[in-house]
């Protein structure tokens, strides 16, 4: 088997769909002799500001001097970004044995005639496995979707279980009310094991506190009126927290202030557990911390920002940034998301921030048509068109915008690889 055979079964995996469970993927974990079990785990759900809280927390711990292996989903700019350890993502080379392995492993189930793992379950698989092989100390891991069912909760016992912030998402699979999906959530505080929380709804807050009452779990909770001296800016901000002066990070977005906060805290909480992270490791790991796809800043005169906002929360933290940041600026929308989100409410959150907005068809069957979304927006600004293409979406941008004026392109991961990729084409070309 060479890579392109490895990823086309991978494909043909993907093209099942998905199933929310852990048998199939307990069945699978079986046959691979339980690699999650051999790597100390961090899991990490929540609604918004999962893979920002795992970059920090990654990177604090790498900064410390541990190697930590990162398991995230979706991507931005390559498949491969899935599995990282210290930051870099797996090679093609490293990876085919990983998919070799655990492909003789799903052949093994479907000759016994047990139910056939999904993509995301062989995808953990491959994490699990990628980990325990490359000796890390630690792995930090990001759910898929939810945390009872999620493939991700065959960790039985984590050093550390962390929520982030809860909000309506996957409504069809996780609920229709918060505390519904709180719930869900929850599922990954396990006995007796510790868990940080980002600041909560009222309604999700009282779940978690029952549920970790329940099993014995310590809880700790991030309050953001904790969070002081707040210095704000698209690339670089400050704040203090948890006896912490002066903290520096370098990602953009006023909602970061708080996933940094909960990374510091989720620090502190490992050092109780005798894990060594200096206060130095912890400083620099904070300003270290790199998340691209995150209120990402990838282009200059004019300014061009990608967000991963794709669901009402993330949507109105998204505005809330522009708000702060851009009060005076002529803002240029690309817009485009995927045809099971919320649309009309990401839409709803930040439509009046916009002087146009341009859509666009997210690549794969979830994409939602640009057409049917600029129908959308229509009910609520006329200053909506579609594109064709994502080169065409950035090219409209840019003839339309002057120097000093903001083009934001967000609504899902999908297509930002593919926009940032344009964006430093041309920079080679100027």
């Amino acid at each position: 088997m060479n890579y392109q055979e490895g990823m086309a079964f991978l494909e043909g995996i993907a093209k099942s769909g998905s199933v929310l469970g852990l048998s199939s993927i307990k069945n699978l974990l079986f046959e691979l002799e339980n690699p999650e079990a051999d790597t100390p785990c961090i899991h990490i759900a929540g609604t918004n500001g999962k893979g920002s809280t795992l970059a920090f927390i990654s990177t604090i711990l790498t900064n410390a001097g541990y190697r930590v292996g990162r398991y995230v989903s979706p991507t931005v700019f390559s498949y491969r970004e899935r599995f990282q350890i210290d930051g870099v993502q797996i090679s093609e080379e490293r990876l085919l044995p990983l998919i070799i392995q655990v492909q003789a492993a799903f052949l093994r189930l479907e000759q016994k005639g047990l139910p056939l793992p999904t993509i995301f379950e062989v995808e953990t698989a491959i994490a699990f496995l990628y980990f325990k092989e490359e000796h890390c100390d630690f792995a930090v891991i990001e759910t898929g979707l939810g945390g009872d069912l999620d493939a991700t909760n065959v960790i039985s016992r984590p050093l550390l279980s962390v929520i982030t912030p809860i909000s309506r998402d996957h409504t069809d699979f996780l609920g229709q009310t918060l505390t519904a999906i709180s719930e869900k959530k929850a599922g990954i505080i396990k006995e007796g094991c510790p868990v940080v929380c980002g600041p909560q709804e009222p309604e999700a807050r009282k779940v978690l506190e029952r549920v970790a009452k329940e099993k014995g779990a310590f809880l700790t909770f991030v309050d953001e009126e904790e969070i002081t001296a707040i210095t704000y800016g698209p690339s670089v901000q400050r704040f203090s927290y948890g006896g912490y002066q002066e903290l520096e990070i370098q990602l953009g977005g006023a909602y970061q202030i708080t996933n940094g906060a909960t990374a510091l805290r989720s620090i502190l909480v490992l050092r109780e557990q005798g894990i060594k992270v200096s206060d130095e490791a912890l400083r620099e790991g904070l300003v270290r911390t790199a998340w691209p796809g995150r209120f990402s800043a990838i282009a200059h005169n004019p300014l061009v920002i990608i967000d991963g906002a794709h669901n009402q929360a993330a949507a109105k933290e998204l505005a809330a940034s522009l708000k702060f940041y851009f009060t005076n600026k002529r803002i240029i929308y690309i817009m485009g998301v995927l045809k099971d989100k919320d649309y009309r409410e990401i839409i709803a959150a930040t439509y009046s921030l916009a002087e146009s907005i341009i859509t666009v068809t997210p690549p794969g069957d979830r994409g939602f048509p640009a057409e049917a979304l600029a129908q959308t927006v229509r009910e609520y600004t006329d200053q909506v068109k579609t594109a064709p293409s994502v080169a065409a979406a950035l090219a409209s941008a840019l003839s339309e915008a002057r120097e000093d004026d903001v083009i934001v392109a967000f609504g899902s991961l999908s297509y930002l690889g593919e926009l940032t990729t344009l964006v430093e084409e041309q920079k080679k070309e100027v």
